[in-house]
């Protein structure tokens, strides 16, 4: 498993480069002492796995993450446990504070080895044409709240203005970016535009009925009912075998 540790802190990513030593499966690719290198670095090597710091000069953690179309498995390594606890109280991600017990290094690798983490581990490779697959993980940030999740878990984005509203579980966070830019990174074979305001996730469908003028609505698992529009109806019907 390829990974890289992201910390201005040069001792810091030192100590845990040395930890890391005795964990063969884990292969550390390179070290980053900040965003702008992080992302050039992830872009290069398309690590399984960032040891990532939180508070760091310019971007920070967070930040950097929300910058990324696919996110690997993160292990947060941090000096600020209120923070991670805060920002994260919705997911049980895993976090180190510093410095790091060798003990509770071993327990945070063996989750993500043993597929017990939350998060997914991201395939920059699954799709030749760069678009984001069901099984890409996405970092959402809305507020003081943060959530990693999996694209399969997404049932449905909705617009609102410049922005765009994202079903999953029981949350909706609003994040800032546009229902077309968001259509053109999306897997077309699962995520279909409903209409103007809509894309879902098709294997949410859970009911398919005739509406109005030729179009259809479908009701998701989640509950939901959305229109689609009948210039989208004939498309909508070839891709679910109607």
């Amino acid at each position: 498993m390829k990974a890289i540790i992201i910390d201005d802190e040069r001792l810091a990513r030192k100590e845990l480069r040395s930890l890391l030593n005795k964990f063969h499966e884990i292969d550390v690719v390179d070290e980053c002492a900040n965003a702008e290198e992080a992302l050039r670095s992830i872009d290069e090597h398309h690590p399984d796995l960032l040891f990532l710091d939180i508070q760091m000069p310019g971007k920070n953690g967070f930040e950097l993450l929300y910058e990324l179309d696919r996110v690997p498995r993160i292990i947060f390594v941090t000096a600020f446990d209120d923070y991670a606890i805060k920002a994260f109280e919705v997911n049980a991600i895993d976090y180190l504070l510093k410095p790091v017990n060798p003990e509770r290094l071993e327990d945070a690798i063996n989750k993500v080895m043993k597929g017990k983490s939350p998060v997914v581990q991201a395939s920059p490779s699954a799709d030749p044409q760069g678009k984001l697959t069901e099984n890409d993980q996405i970092f959402l940030k809305d507020g003081e709240k943060c959530w990693f999740t999996a694209l399969r878990e997404v049932r449905m984005f909705e617009s609102e203005g410049n922005y765009v509203r994202v079903y999953f579980n029981e949350y909706k966070p609003l994040i800032l970016k546009s229902l077309n830019s968001l259509e053109d990174r999306l897997d077309p074979k699962v995520f279909f535009r409903a209409n103007r305001k809509f894309i879902i996730n098709l294997k949410w469908v859970a009911g398919i009925e005739n509406w109005f003028n030729g179009g259809l609505q479908v009701q998701l698992k989640g509950g939901e009912k959305i229109e689609i529009s009948r210039r989208q109806a004939a498309r909508f019907r070839d891709l679910m075998s109607l």
